[in-house]
């Protein structure tokens, strides 16, 4: 199917006059706005942030002439319908994670994040210096997409369970908030994995609809309030090992726009791709040691935990490499990460190994 012709082609009633109001190119001569539509409410922290970070260094660069209005999660659309939105003309662009689309490709999740896939580190130098970006671009494209990195959160934390987790056998039937291919492969360890929306899972988890959920890292989830609910917390997950936002424009939109604005919007994605990741390192540590003080236990997953994450992985890997496009992403993204890694481990990870030894970190 050409789905970017039938979205062009299937017009909508419900939404045409939003569509024509919103997408509306230029409210003054020299001066172009543009509604994004993001996942996140103003309260999470970090992702709204990221969103909010990109229109204001369009706006300061512009000087006035490229307007980018942010609309929360629930403000105009849902927060999981921003890119049917940005598709079929509702709004200009959405700020999201793009494995939450994934059922529309699922080759977007390695623009977002993929079990036991790349550091942040380790994506960037794919995206920036390898074949990530034009990859992003080549999937985005098939739906009518312009798309950037746009946010980072670092490695995402293994979540917040009811009970101890362990052996392999604890996540059969347990009600789990976990998106992405991630979340497929706990639903192959027996799991019930549900994907929800990050301003709701503090109610699913209050209520007991949920026995446990993954969001981010310390510091976000001491906002969201998760250690009022339960005290196991596991920081090292197998799922999500550096997540990336997006920044996801329609396509037609981004070439109606001028050649210096459309550069504006991908220097403002990736000086946010860098400026996030910073934010929620630079508090992740100290997040960390207040939820201990307060009783929160850091735990581990034990090591056959880890070897059941890995099979569980491989098989979801397994499952979509009939895909074309979908191999031939993951087969790049696995070159570059054992490019990266094997000069990674033996720099950087030795340093760090023997600087915490000798200074006692």
């Amino acid at each position: 199917m050409d789905r970017r012709k039938f979205l062009k082609t299937a017009g909508v009633a419900s939404t045409a006059a939003a569509a024509s109001t919103l997408a509306t190119p230029a409210l003054s001569a020299g001066h172009e706005k543009l509604t994004m539509v993001a996942t996140w409410g103003r309260s999470l922290a970090g992702v709204f942030d990221a969103a909010q970070h990109v229109a204001d260094s369009v706006n300061a660069m512009s000087g006035g002439t490229l307007e980018i209005e942010v609309k929360a999660g629930g403000e105009l659309v849902g927060p999981l319908d921003v890119f049917d939105a940005v598709t079929s003309g509702q709004a200009d662009m959405y700020h999201s994670a793009d494995y939450y689309f994934m059922g529309q490709h699922p080759a977007l999740a390695f623009f977002a994040t993929v079990p036991f896939g790349m550091t942040q580190t380790e994506l960037n130098n794919w995206y920036y210096h390898g074949n990530g970006q034009a990859l992003h671009h080549e999937v985005g494209e098939i739906f009518g997409l312009k798309s950037f990195l746009a946010g980072s959160t670092g490695a995402q934390a293994g979540g917040w369970f009811r009970k101890k987790i362990t052996s392999p056998e604890d996540f059969n039937g347990l009600k789990f908030r976990m998106p992405g291919l991630g979340g497929k492969a706990l639903g192959n360890l027996g799991a019930s994995v549900q994907n929800i929306p990050g301003g709701e899972v503090y109610q699913a988890l209050a209520s007991g609809a949920i026995d446990g959920t993954e969001w981010i890292g310390p510091w976000a989830d001491e906002k969201a309030g998760f250690q009022e609910i339960t005290k196991f917390y596991y920081p090292a997950g197998f799922h999500e090992p550096s997540l990336s936002l997006a920044l996801g424009i329609n396509l037609d939109r981004f070439n109606s726009l001028k050649p210096e604005h459309q550069k504006m919007l991908e220097v403002a994605a990736a000086e946010t791709n860098i400026w996030n990741l910073s934010q929620f390192l630079m508090n992740n540590g100290a997040a960390l040691e207040r939820l201990k003080a307060a009783g929160v236990e850091a735990l581990e997953f034990p090591d056959t935990v880890w070897d059941a994450f890995g099979g569980a992985t491989q098989q979801v890997y397994d499952e979509f490499m009939a895909d074309d496009l979908f191999k031939k992403v993951f087969d790049d993204y696995r070159g570059s990460m054992q490019a990266s890694s094997g000069w990674l481990t033996q720099s950087v990870g030795a340093y760090r190994a023997q600087r915490d030894r000798v200074l006692g970190l």
